[in-house]
C-alpha cells in the first residue's frame, strides 16, 4: 500500500512510472477521494518564493484623508477631514490637513503622510515665492523637483492646490493636473465625495461652500478613513490678486 500511494503522490508532481495509472486506479478504489486528496497535498512542497502583497494587509500605511476642492461661480472652497489612522487604529481624530499660503492668496490640501505634506507646502511655497502669483508654474516646478531628486521621491503625498483662478492636482509622478469641471478629490474617500460633488454641482442654489459640506458628508458616512471633523479654507469671488506677473525673459 505504501509503495501505491508513493506511486501516486510521484504521478500528481508529474513523475511517472510503469505502475502509476495503476497505482493511482488502486489508491483511488480503495481510499476514500478526500483522503488521497488531503495526503497527495500535503506531500506537496509549499513554495519558498511567496508573492503574496504586503501592502493589502500592512498595519504601517496610513490611510487617512479625504479632501475635496469645488469651484464655482468664481468661489474656490477646500474641505478636508480630521481623520490620521495607521492600520486599523485611529491615531488622531482632529489633523488639519489644509494651508494657506502667499498672504492667503493660495490655499491647498494634502493626503498622505502629514510630514511629507507639510514639507511639500514649505517647497511650494518657496517657488511661489521665486514667481509669485504663477500657481501653475510653481506647480510644474514643485512637480519637476519632486519627481528628479531621489530624496524628494521618497515623499509620500499628494496634493491640491487653487488660487483665485486655478485648481491643481500635484503628484509625485510629476503630474499638474486641472479638473475639467472644478471638482477635485483625493485620499481614501476622494472617489465619493468627487462623484457626490458632481451629482450636486448642477443645481440651482447651491453654492461652492453648500456642495463641499453635503458631498463631505457623504463621503465620511461611506469611507471608514474619514471622519466628521472638517476643516475648510475658502477663497471668496471677489479676492483679486495683487501680484503683477514679470516675464523674466524680457529686458529690464
Amino acid at each position: 500500500m505504501a509503495m501505491l500511494l508513493n506511486s501516486a503522490r510521484l504521478a500528481m508532481k508529474g513523475v511517472y512510472s510503469p505502475i502509476s495509472a495503476v497505482a493511482v486506479e488502486e489508491v483511488s478504489r480503495i481510499m476514500s477521494p478526500w483522503i488521497i486528496r488531503d495526503s497527495l497535498l500535503s506531500s506537496r512542497e509549499m513554495p519558498t518564493n511567496h508573492t503574496f502583497s504586503r501592502s493589502a494587509h500592512s498595519d504601517t500605511g496610513m490611510h487617512s484623508t479625504t479632501v475635496l476642492a469645488v469651484r464655482k461661480n468664481n468661489e474656490v472652497v477646500i474641505m478636508a477631514d480630521g481623520m490620521c489612522s495607521r492600520g486599523s487604529e485611529i491615531v488622531k481624530p482632529n489633523v488639519k490637513k489644509l494651508r494657506r499660503i502667499q498672504d492667503g492668496q493660495v490655499i491647498g490640501g494634502f493626503a498622505g503622510s502629514t510630514a511629507d505634506g507639510f514639507a511639500l507646502f514649505e517647497m511650494l511655497e518657496a517657488k511661489m515665492e521665486a514667481h509669485p502669483g504663477q500657481l501653475t508654474r510653481s506647480a510644474v516646478e514643485l512637480a519637476k523637483s519632486w519627481r528628479s531628486d531621489k530624496y524628494l521621491r521618497q515623499l509620500d503625498a499628494v496634493l491640491v492646490v487653487a488660487d483665485a483662478e486655478t485648481t491643481l492636482t500635484i503628484t509625485g509622478n510629476g503630474d499638474v493636473l486641472e479638473p475639467h469641471d472644478n471638482i477635485v478629490g483625493i485620499g481614501s474617500g476622494g472617489s465619493y465625495a468627487t462623484a457626490a460633488a458632481r451629482a450636486l454641482i448642477d443645481i440651482d442654489g447651491m453654492s461652492a461652500m453648500d456642495i463641499v459640506k453635503k458631498a463631505m458628508r457623504i463621503a465620511a458616512d461611506t469611507c471608514i478613513y474619514t471622519n466628521h471633523n472638517f476643516t475648510v479654507e475658502t477663497i471668496p469671488a471677489d479676492l483679486k490678486k495683487d501680484f503683477v506677473v514679470v516675464d523674466e525673459n524680457s529686458a529690464s
